[in-house]
Order: C-alpha cells, then structure tokens, then sequence
C-alpha cells in the first residue's frame, strides 16, 4: 500500500511538471505574451494546495506524511512538494531548468527558478561552468528577494519555507553554502539580513552572524553585526506597509546588547529617529511613530528624556497638529485614570475575599 501511494504521488508530481513545461514552451514560443505566461505559471507554483491534492501528494507513509506536515506548519504550496521532487529526481525537472535558462532575462524567470530549484542547486551534485554556476546563485537571490518582497507588500508568509531552508539549511550549513561563490554567499547572506526579522526566525540571530561570510570592505563597515544592522536600517527605510514595519519595530529588541560601530550605532538611532515625527519624508503613523519611540529608548536609553524634550518642542512648531496630539493626550489620561480604579477595585475585592488566618 505505501509504494502504491508513493507511485501516484509520483505520477501526480510527474504530470505538474509537464504542464509547467508546456507553459514555460508556450512563454518561449510566444514573445507577445511571455511576460502574462510567466507571471500565470509563477502564480500557480506558489498557490497553495487544496487539501485533494494534498492527500495524494502526502499520502507517502505515515512518518513522512506527519513529518511533513510538520514542517510546512500547514501551510503547503506547490513549489514546497515541487522542489523535493526535483530533489529526488532530478532528471525531471532538467528540461524545465532548460528552458528557464532561455528566459532568464524575463520577469518572473527568477521567481520561478528560485521556488522550484533552491533544493537543487545545494543538494543535486551537478555539472556547470564558472558562469552556470554564478547565473544560478544569482537567479536564486534576485528570485528570493522578489518574492520575499511580494510577503511584505501582502503582510502574508507565503514564502517561509523557502526563507528557512535558504537560512537554516543553507547559510547555517558550510557544506551547502560553500557550493556557491564567495561573493554569491555574501548577497545571500545579505538577503536574509534583511528579513529575518520578518520571517520570526530572530532566534536564529546569533548563529547566522557567526557564519558570516567575509567582506572585503569589512574594515571600513565593521564586522557581521555592523554588515546586519545597516541591512536592516536600509530595509526599514524601504518599507511602507504599516503592519510590516511595525513587525519589525517589535523585533528590534534582539538588538540589545550588540556590540556596534559608532557610525553603525548612529545610522540605526538616525533611521529610528526618522519614524518618531509626523510628516515627511516617512509620513509615519501613530503607532509606527509610539513603536519606533519604545525602540528607540530601549535600544539607546542614554539621552532618552532629551530627546523627548526636543521632539515635544518641534512639535510645538506645528499648531495643525495640537488638536489631534491633546485629544490622544486626554484620551490615553482618562485610561490611565480608568485602569488604576479597575486595579484599586480589584485588590480592594481581593483583600476582602481573602480568607484570614485564625
């Protein structure tokens, strides 16, 4: 019963793969209408697995079904089940890298090789030139970005899977990461600086940073935490999804207690600043604007209250401004007015209720 189960999954795996090489066929066939084919195939390799086609392609054994299960959280789109296929067989996914390859200068070519061939290129021992093998691992990291991208513009984590495995079985992993050139790991690994916060993967900070790769301008950045910060301050300059940013104001607290360059120390407060002002050039929300001020404070405590002080007075400048600041004034005195009666009621209640000792 498991090989019976095994052949179908198979066989199921077997004809995506046609039809995803008919379509890439029809992309190369037609110019006209490359770009609509691509962005279609790029859609359906990342859609999400109705649950009939999810016992089919699951229904292996009952370890490796659990297993699997577990690993995608729920969550299982076709290039996850694709991309072990192309793993496991490797034969069958030759063709379609193929024609990638003639595609590579077409939007959502790198998507496409980046969802459906990240396993190959670090498990499939395969044979390329220098330049194969850089157009790979550069495909692989425009792809990976793009997407990436595409979960923050959403506020969806469609791609996590393929964010972990780049990280933790590839950058945490010198056997894999030492298969693509040196400078290949350095983008990667600046890849993933960028969204590690987004992905929740912060506890796996301190050993990512211990597997960074060198940097031939390091003496003039500083080192791994300084190369990670400034990332992370470019990323938060780029961001203009409210729930996105605010995610990674709320992670931010993981950079306590590195140990930073001074011109490093002082872009990350200058970019955390930048979000504590209404108005241009962020146009910050209010609550992007109370994250970044906790931030701030805790990550640069030193100099918190003057800095308060000259805030308030920049924004006595603006009058247009008073009226909403005193509403939200008054509003957060009368909850704080409002929690401590509720705290005095319930100790009040507490005491009385207690039992008393004989």
């Amino acid at each position: 019963m498991p090989q019976a189960s095994t052949s179908q999954s198979s066989a199921y795996l077997t004809a995506l793969t046609i039809e995803i090489e008919k379509k890439l066929q029809r992309a190369l066939s037609s110019p006209s209408q490359r770009i609509n084919l691509l962005q279609e195939l790029f859609a359906d390799v990342a859609l999400e697995i109705d649950f009939r086609a999810r016992e089919i392609i699951l229904s292996k054994d009952e370890d490796e079904a659990t297993s699997s299960r577990d690993e995608i959280e729920n969550c299982l789109c076709f290039y996850d089940v694709l991309a072990d296929h192309y793993v496991r067989m490797p034969e069958n996914g030759k063709p379609i890298l193929d024609l990638i390859v003639q595609l590579w200068s077409q939007s959502f070519a790198s998507h496409i090789f980046a969802l459906l061939f990240h396993k190959w290129l670090f498990e499939v021992p395969f044979e390329a030139s220098e330049p194969e093998a850089l157009r790979y691992a550069s495909a692989l990291v425009q792809g990976a970005t793009n997407v990436f991208w595409i979960d923050i513009q959403t506020n969806t984590r469609r791609f996590f899977s393929l964010f972990r495995y780049l990280l933790e079985d590839v950058a945490l992993v010198p056997v894999h990461l030492n298969k693509i050139s040196l400078q290949a790991q350095r983008d990667l690994c600046l890849l993933l600086s960028r969204f590690i916060f987004f992905y929740n993967l912060v506890d796996k900070l301190e050993s990512f940073l211990n597997q960074f790769p060198t940097f031939p301008n390091a003496f003039l950045i500083g080192g791994p935490k300084d190369i990670f910060v400034i990332e992370l301050t470019d990323q938060l300059q780029k961001l203009k999804v409210e729930p996105a940013l605010l995610h990674y104001l709320s992670h931010m607290k993981a950079l306590q207690g590195l140990e930073l360059r001074m011109a490093t120390s002082t872009r990350l407060k200058a970019c955390l600043y930048s979000f504590t002002s209404p108005g241009g050039p962020m146009y910050p929300t209010r609550a992007v604007r109370h994250a970044a001020w906790d931030t701030l404070d805790l990550l640069f405590p030193v100099g918190q209250y003057p800095r308060h002080l000259i805030s308030l007075f920049f924004r006595l400048l603006y009058p247009w401004y008073w009226p909403s600041s005193c509403w939200y004034f008054i509003l957060s005195c009368v909850k704080a007015v409002l929690y401590s009666i509720l705290r005095l009621i319930f100790s009040s209640w507490e005491n009385i209720t207690k039992p008393k000792n004989p």
